[in-house]
């Protein structure tokens, strides 16, 4: 029984950490590019683009080069407050066709 306990306050312990204490924040830049972008989770996929969703604008980006930096909660808050510059079209994924 004291097992059991033990083994169930565990269980709950490491839910609870993978919830609260695993987020993961990167600021993704393209090469030649000064736009910045802020995400909480990029997809490298096999032909080597990058997608993820922008913090500051919640829109889907595509790139076919980037470099990602790992950052931390401070400066991810900070950078998707940050306003977006006038003028900076980033590449968006098109549309999906699917139904």
């Amino acid at each position: 029984m004291k097992l059991r306990s033990i083994l169930l306050a565990s269980v709950a312990a490491g839910g609870f950490l993978s919830l609260t204490g695993c987020a993961s924040y990167y600021r993704v830049t393209q090469p030649g590019s000064d736009h910045v972008y802020y995400t909480d989770n990029v997809q490298r996929k096999d032909s080597g683009v990058v997608v993820f969703k922008d913090a500051a604008t919640q829109m889907e980006i595509t790139l076919p080069a980037s470099q990602i930096e790992k950052i931390t909660k401070e400066q991810y808050d900070t950078g998707k407050a940050q306003p977006v510059q006038p003028g900076m079209q980033p590449m968006v994924s098109p549309p999906s066709t699917r139904p």
